[in-house]
């Protein structure tokens, strides 16, 4: 079976500009721009109070983003900010001058003209913006990796996006929704990865993501002394670390990013040491669709190799550990139905508490009773079929 592997980070360190991405009082603009949502709602964050007392640690806290909209995941909170940015600019005008219901005026419309957004996707991601742009009255067109599930697809195509699979990977798909938004009168791309001349976005979308991380810090009331957070292309990881890293400026927290080991191009990276970014390529065959991403969002990259202390890259049993453990918690704990994706952190976890090859990780780490972990889910069951045959079933690759 294929084995959990981790790495230090031992980058040397660069300049801090990326951090301001996640600047707080921007972040408090974004949060009450999500609020302006009609059907806006905190998501919950889970206390597995009975799992701490299991393996000994003070706590385990679990963000639950399957409820976020009503759409099963928390991207949408970055594809619905960055249409909301990028009409805000069109109009002249700062985002906290514009609510809900002045992006859904006629006038705002009448001014902004017509506009589609371009975006590539696994599923979640294009779905929060088919959904964002069905909310705001705008257009949609999305690419998806061959191998995307078709329920994923159709959810996107209720929302009334242009949406297809193609026969190419993610990045490739990234390539295509950029051509055909060039070809496109009033075409944005909408991406969560960034590259060379493309950052103003991104940085939007990472920012988006940062109303969870704000609820979930209100919501836990307390510092947290750990965060193990997922990453695809990082821009995840980098909103979480870099909020985090600008809420508790003492530091003291150990911050963990965990990959998919068919798709680890930030641990590959840490591993080479140097602090350039190294890339994955071709096909990434693994369950946890959200994180098949080969290329790294470069401003991403610049908060993660200043504030992540490890990276660590996991084979599929982990996500399938951490879906089966969250679906049928010890008893007095609450059930959370987290995807592939989702779940991969918590599986972790549950294996460096466990493997006794782990047991240096866990001390380096430093988890013991005092210890209060925070993780997010950041999909249910997205795929409802997958998910049944991976929890019921175990059907996964383990090797």
């Amino acid at each position: 079976m294929e084995q959990i592997k981790w790495v230090r980070n031992q980058m040397p360190p660069t300049q801090e500009e990326a951090l301001q991405v996640m600047a707080l009082n921007e972040m408090d603009k974004v949060h009450t721009f999500h609020k302006s949502f009609p059907m806006y709602e905190v998501t919950p964050l889970q206390a597995l109070c009975r799992l701490a007392d299991f393996y000994h640690l003070g706590g385990i806290f679990v963000k639950d983003e399957s409820y976020r909209f009503g759409l099963n995941a928390f991207k949408v909170l970055g594809g619905s900010l960055a249409m909301g940015k990028h009409i805000a600019k069109t109009l002249g005008k700062d985002l906290s001058e514009l609510d809900y219901d002045t992006f859904i005026s006629t006038e705002t419309k009448k001014q902004l003209g017509d506009a589609t957004f371009f975006t590539a996707t696994d599923g979640n991601h294009g779905r929060g913006v088919a959904w964002a742009a069905n909310k705001l009255g705008q257009k949609a067109v999305v690419f998806m990796p061959k191998g995307s599930q078709t329920i994923r697809l159709q959810n996107i195509q209720k929302e009334g996006a242009t949406a297809t699979i193609e026969t190419v990977n993610y990045d490739e798909c990234v390539r295509l929704a950029t051509a055909a938004a060039c070809q496109t009168p009033g075409g944005v791309v909408v991406q969560d990865t960034a590259w060379e001349g493309y950052t103003e976005i991104p940085s939007w979308i990472m920012q988006g993501y940062g109303t969870m991380v704000k609820e979930a810090l209100e919501q836990l009331g307390q510092k947290p002394t750990h965060v193990f957070v997922q990453a695809g292309v990082g821009s995840l990881a980098g909103a979480v670390i870099g909020y985090i890293a600008n809420h508790f400026v003492e530091g003291g927290i150990q911050m963990v990013v965990v990959e998919a080991s068919e798709a680890a191009c930030l641990y590959n990276s840490a591993v080479a040491g140097d602090g350039r970014i190294r890339i994955v390529t071709g096909d990434m065959p693994t369950i946890m669709a959200g994180l098949a991403c080969g290329e790294p969002n470069t401003i991403s990259w610049e908060i993660l190799k200043n504030h992540t202390h490890y990276f660590v890259s996991c084979p599929d049993w982990v996500a399938a550990k951490g879906m089966c453990i969250l679906g049928a918690p010890l008893k007095g704990d609450p059930r959370v139905i987290s995807g592939e994706s989702g779940a991969v952190t918590l599986g972790f976890l549950a294996s460096v508490m466990e493997e006794e090859t782990l047991k240096p990780l866990k001390e380096h780490l430093g988890l013991n009773e005092e210890s209060i972990v925070l993780l997010f889910s950041t999909e249910g069951d997205t795929d409802p079929e997958h998910y049944r045959q991976i929890v019921w079933q175990h059907h996964f690759k383990e090797e």
